[in-house]
């Protein structure tokens, strides 16, 4: 019997993070969403217990961002 040859993977390694800052941010148009995403950005420079809080109030603000979506001021 012959063996069919296989190739090799190599294991895989994670792919290199570059730290990610508010600078790198994309602007989304909406400032309370992009203040969301640059929080979250500075993340690194927080220690891993503090995290916890900060996602909180990430999906919060978010909540409530998409809460007023639409919302242009003006009654029908």
């Amino acid at each position: 019997m012959t063996e069919q040859a296989h190739p090799q993977h190599p294991a895989a390694e994670p792919a290199p993070t570059a730290a990610l800052t508010a600078a790198h941010v994309a602007s989304t148009g909406h400032p309370a969403v992009d203040e969301v995403l640059a929080s979250l950005a500075r993340l690194d420079d927080r220690p891993a217990a503090d995290h916890i809080e900060v996602f909180e109030s990430a999906h919060e603000r978010l909540r409530s961002a998409l809460a007023d979506a639409g919302d242009t001021g003006t009654t029908g």
